[in-house]
């Protein structure tokens, strides 16, 4: 039996990339804007995007869509971002992180009503959500894990790793970075896992033993060809640093194709009939601001692999 999952502000889908492989299957998608959503159609005709992640909770309840084994999703991060306007669960992008804990509790509602286990939760996000200044971090901790309040963390924000045991949910966070996944990239997004099934500790999803710790720096080699963060901007303003490299010819303008290498996608992937143009008119723009908002895929395959290990 293979393992199922609910993807939501699925963007271009790491996490289908990172996990068909390994025969784990995709349920529903939700993503709203128009490019990314054309890629999904695209590359998964027979998956559906139900589009507004807000509406999923009262859908699983219904009982109108699937209450899978697990539910993955970065909920947008420019309220958290040190770049933003940092307004946290006060910005409507923010609280659709909450809409995320309510559309897992609904799933694990009905899962309990099926004789099924609980899901397994997949949450990523920026690493300024852990010093957000209204504890957005501790907000969702607490709601994950059936708290009833907001948790608080023991100094001036939460650290970059760390556990809750809490009367609903277990659950783990851990900082991790992509340039130590085999990728080109530095970009450090926090990572959550968490569940309510017996049996099942999310802190040995995301921690390793010592010897095989994913946080050693790359030789040096590696590190002389990393790709600063890319993020949705990328490819779009002139000024924008991260969307040129320096070599010794010169400076130019990094490539789509190189940008999709950097997030771990194929050459290409983004490359799409859109706007009733062909595949090889689609524009350069969505495509750089598609590959920016997305998750790495290594990363998100190493958790597959580690939950599966302990779901199968």
């Amino acid at each position: 039996m293979s393992i199922t999952y609910g993807s939501v502000c699925s963007g271009i889908e790491a996490a289908t990339m990172a996990w068909h492989p390994l025969g784990m299957r995709a349920t529903w998608f939700a993503e709203i804007e128009p490019f990314p959503s054309a890629v999904l159609v695209h590359h998964y005709p027979n998956t559906p995007n139900l589009g507004d992640m807000t509406k999923l909770g009262a859908q699983v309840l219904a009982g109108k869509i699937e209450a899978p084994d697990v539910l993955v999703g970065g909920t947008p991060c420019q309220a958290f971002s040190v770049a933003g306007m940092r307004q946290g669960l006060l910005d409507s992008r923010g609280a659709l992180t909450i809409k995320y804990v309510e559309l897992a509790d609904a799933t694990d509602y009905v899962r309990a009503s099926h004789r099924k286990p609980p899901c397994v939760i997949v949450w990523e996000n920026v690493p300024g959500v852990l010093s957000d200044k209204r504890n957005a971090f501790g907000c969702f901790l607490g709601a994950l894990a059936g708290e009833g309040c907001e948790l608080q963390p023991s100094g001036k924000r939460w650290p970059d790793a760390g556990c809750v045991y809490g009367p609903k949910r277990t659950i783990a966070w851990r900082v991790l970075d992509a340039q130590y996944f085999g990728l080109a990239q530095r970009r450090r997004r926090v990572f959550v896992v968490g569940s309510a099934r017996d049996g099942f500790d999310p802190t040995e999803v995301l921690f390793e033993r010592e010897g095989v710790r994913r946080d050693s720096p790359p030789g040096r080699d590696a590190k002389s060809a990393l790709h600063p963060t890319l993020t949705a901007k990328g490819g779009g303003a002139l000024d924008d640093r991260e969307a040129y490299v320096l070599e010794p010819e010169g400076v130019r303008r990094t490539s789509v194709i190189e940008w999709e290498r950097c997030q771990g996608f194929p050459d290409d992937y983004t490359l799409i009939p859109w706007r009733g143009k062909p595949i090889g008119e689609c524009p350069d723009g969505p495509r750089y601001k598609s590959i920016g908002n997305s998750m790495p895929v290594k990363i998100i395959e190493w958790i597959g692999i580690r939950i599966g290990h302990r779901l199968l």
